[in-house]
């Protein structure tokens, strides 16, 4: 590891932190030096290894024990990834979201709570009752967050979690241009009474049905 200088960003360092990982200086289940050891190594403050190690443990790749230390418990980097999903055109974003509803869609109907299938029915009227295209793009995107946190899968809620802010950003671009169309079952009340009902294949036909009306607005990619 370089020193890189004492006025260097959070993004240096974490940058630094992921070239470590990937060339083995540390693997997974390793112990990573203390802050005041990056300090002196890297040549930045205190405060900087601090916020570039929140960050690191915020996506999943290092891990606090508190008395123990930092830990490494992944050597990807998903810097890469996540520029890429920020990046992406709206009917991307809708694909993804296809895959990732439809199996959080399963997996809600096998493992969701009461109040799970109780906050679903109040954000769906939330949804319902939207007039704006921000108020819908909020209420909806919420909706279909619920349904992964009812799914139980701490690692795609994380993911989600992420990924929910560029969903809202896409759902508002269409609906400010009156390009949301409805589907005329009411796949999001299907999806909550399949989930309600624990009938995973109908849950997930339902996340697809929700889904699959913006795509079909966006039409295919261009070649």
């Amino acid at each position: 590891m370089r020193v890189i200088g004492r006025k260097s960003s959070v993004e240096e360092v974490i940058a630094q932190l992921n070239e470590a990982l990937k060339a083995g200086t540390w693997t997974i289940g390793d112990r990573l030096p203390t802050e005041h050891e990056l300090t002196v190594k890297l040549g930045v403050s205190r405060t900087v290894v601090r916020e570039a190690i929140r960050a690191l443990v915020h996506l999943g790749v290092l891990e606090t024990r508190q008395g123990a230390g930092t830990f490494v418990v992944s050597t990807a980097d998903p810097a890469p990834l996540l520029r890429r999903v920020g990046m992406a055109e709206v009917r991307e974003i809708f694909e993804i979201q296809l895959g990732l509803d439809v199996q959080a869609a399963r997996l809600a109907a096998a493992r969701r709570t009461d109040a799970d299938v109780e906050g679903l029915r109040t954000l769906l009227a939330d949804r319902n009752r939207a007039t704006t295209p921000q108020e819908f793009a909020r209420a909806d995107a919420a909706y279909h967050l619920a349904v992964v946190e009812a799914a139980d899968n701490s690692v795609l809620l994380e993911f989600y979690r992420f990924f929910v802010g560029r969903l809202r950003d896409s759902l508002h671009a269409l609906r400010s241009q009156d390009e949301v169309p409805e589907s005329g079952d009411g796949p999001h009340e299907a999806l909550l009474a399949a989930i309600e009902a624990g009938d995973e294949e109908a849950a997930a036909a339902a996340a697809a049905g929700a889904i699959r009306p913006s795509l079909d607005t966006l039409g295919p990619p261009e070649k």
